[in-house]
This record gives C-alpha cells, structure tokens and sequence, in this order.
C-alpha cells in the first residue's frame, strides 16, 4: 500500500479494518488525468459505475485491499475518504 497517496483519515480507519475484504470505506479518487482504458476497466472492475465518464475524480465503497490495490496504480494521484457531516445546531 502507498500511503503517501491515502489522506489521514482513510489511512487511520484501515487501522481498524476487520475484515479486508469487506467493502466497507466510502473514499473519492482522485486520478491524475482521465484514466485510460486500462485504468477504467480497474476502476469499474473494483465498483466505481461512472469509470468511462471522461472524469477524474470518483466515489466508490471500497475495500481495504482494494484501496491497497488502486493506491499502487501510477495514475491514481490520491485517495480521501468521505466524511458524515454534521448538522450545526444554531440555537
């Protein structure tokens, strides 16, 4: 896994990963260009629905093995996880 492309909070949470299989994180992925053919049929293979877009930034529910995975790919610039907001009482 490159970390060094994960933000802090997705590299914290896969330190509590149960199961590595699970499809369990809600991430974006940032790509460094529109991903090629070969990166597309990766990203589509791995769950991501609009990989053909023509975008360069994607959710996906992940799993921790396949965040390793597409954190090893050249063309992948960084991966963040996607965080619950939170309502601001305004009393």
């Amino acid at each position: 896994m490159n970390y060094q492309k994960l933000d802090t909070s997705l590299s914290m949470a896969l330190n509590d990963v149960q199961d590595p299989e699970a499809p369990t994180f809600v991430v974006f992925i940032h790509t460094k260009t529109t991903p090629s053919v070969s990166a597309s049929t990766i990203l589509h293979n791995l769950g991501v629905n609009d990989a053909n877009s023509g975008k360069d930034l994607f959710t996906a529910t992940l799993s921790a093995n396949a965040i390793s995975q597409l954190s090893e790919q050249p063309w992948v610039q960084y991966l963040r996880l996607s965080q619950k907001l939170r309502l601001v009482n305004s009393h």
